[in-house]
């Protein structure tokens, strides 16, 4: 499948799906979230067991390219509610309901938009030069894209208003730091830390990994009575499938297991 914005490989378990814009930070067209879906679908129907989502160049993603939905001098403005229905909400949902884990590999700035989708992905990696800039605020919008939702539930809401209103960058040290991400690592080891978690991944029990990230996603939406009932059925289901299976028996066996991601 050809690609002009993005670059996808899948390989040994794992897919690697590319922003490449660099020449404008990766930021968001029509044409590139177009990709991105079709992406996404033929990672959902191959044989992969983890995403990894970058950026090409000096930066994650710049968030929408604002040349690609520029306002005509004097004219009425744009529909960007249309904009979120059609492209950027579908792209979180999809994100965040993947049966597999998917790792943010944040290779520098990651804004508006870009900043909102690293955060929706399960597990985020920056390197030390990153930030997260909630840029909305200095063109007279909200964040998107779900920031609205995660920024609170990650930083807080004293630290989510403070990033939102003020727009003023967060580094990957402080995001690490404040919870917001799993890991800042240096520059140089960016890609080792993210290939080695991939390929973890790649060889993990995925149907477990699966079920766990919809119940932690979802958990904040229950009481606990209703998660424990969640989690009861989860566990029904996971303790018959052939990777309990085998887990169980390398342990018992003391060798590694060979999970087959079924």
């Amino acid at each position: 499948m050809d690609y002009e914005t993005i670059l996808l490989e899948i390989a040994n378990g794992a897919a690697r799906l590319t922003l490449n814009r660099p020449d404008r930070l990766n930021s968001f067209t029509v044409q590139m979230h177009d990709e991105v879906s079709r992406a996404l679908e033929a990672v959902s129907n191959s044989d992969a067991r983890v995403l990894v989502l970058t950026g090409a160049g000096r930066g994650f993603c710049a968030g929408q390219d604002l040349s690609d939905r520029a306002v005509a001098p004097g004219g009425d403005g744009v529909d960007l509610g249309e904009s979120l229905e059609k492209r950027y909400n579908p792209l979180i949902r999809r994100l965040t309901s993947l049966e597999l884990p998917v790792i943010c590999a944040v290779n520098g700035v990651a804004a508006g938009a870009g900043a909102n989708i690293a955060l929706a992905c399960d597990i985020v990696i920056a390197a030390r030069s990153a930030k997260f800039i909630q840029s909305f605020a200095n063109i007279g919008l909200v964040p998107d894209s779900g920031g609205t939702w995660s920024l609170p539930r990650l930083a807080g809401q004293a630290r989510a208003m403070g990033l939102a209103l003020t727009g003023e960058p967060l580094t990957a040290e402080r995001a690490e730091a404040w919870g917001v991400i799993w890991k800042c690592v240096d520059d140089d080891k960016l890609r080792e830390e993210t290939d080695a978690l991939a390929a973890k991944f790649a060889s993990a029990p995925t149907k477990g990994l699966a079920a766990t990230k919809k119940l932690i996603r979802e958990g904040a939406t229950r009481t606990l009575a209703e998660q424990l009932d969640v989690e009861r059925d989860a566990q029904r289901a996971l303790g018959r499938t052939g990777d309990y299976k085998e887990g169980v028996a390398a342990f018992m066996e003391k060798r590694p297991p060979n999970f087959a991601g079924s």
